[in-house]
């Protein structure tokens, strides 16, 4: 299974529920990993989304507390166990955490691949990841630096190191 976020320098990841800052260049490397495959978010994170609905192109596995929670194109999941039985016919490179901070969390230790965008600025957040950097994660590929107004960032895919 595999992780994609957007960190930045202190790995933080949001602020009251918002990206820390619009990176179109990071939507497009979002939208090219994901397409076609599943993407699994929290119902907080979904309702970031234009309109509150779920991309198109992909399956859309929403996990939320609410016992009665709908949404139109998205399997509703209410348990990490519930959302593991969903995908379990997936191949598991075909499947994305994709935030926010709670689901990141409780999928942790099923991840084996994280797509990371890492912006190299701070910025006021309450939201963070795992510092992959710190846990001994192997970076395997990294992509030249990108920039946008000023915002230099790049893309990094870290897996578990074999030695963990």
């Amino acid at each position: 299974m595999n992780a994609i976020v957007a960190v930045d320098q202190n790995w933080a990841i949001g602020n009251e529920g918002n990206l820390l800052v619009h990176l179109p260049g990071d939507l497009k490397y979002y939208k090219e990993k994901t397409t076609g495959n599943v993407i699994v978010y929290g119902r907080k994170t979904l309702s970031t989304y234009p309109g509150g609905k779920p991309l198109p192109n992909r399956t859309n596995i929403v996990l939320t507390r609410s016992a009665d929670y709908e949404n139109e194109g998205c399997i509703i999941c209410h348990s990490r166990e519930e959302v593991l039985e969903a995908v379990k016919d997936y191949d598991p490179e075909t499947v994305f955490i994709s935030g926010g901070a709670e689901t990141y969390n409780l999928f942790f230790d099923d991840v084996d691949t994280f797509y990371v965008t890492k912006i190299y600025e701070s910025y006021e957040a309450d939201r963070y990841f795992p510092n992959l950097d710190e846990l001994g994660f192997d970076v395997v590929w990294e992509s030249e630096m990108q920039e946008h107004k000023g915002t230099k960032y790049q893309f990094l895919k870290y897996v578990r190191s074999n030695n963990r």
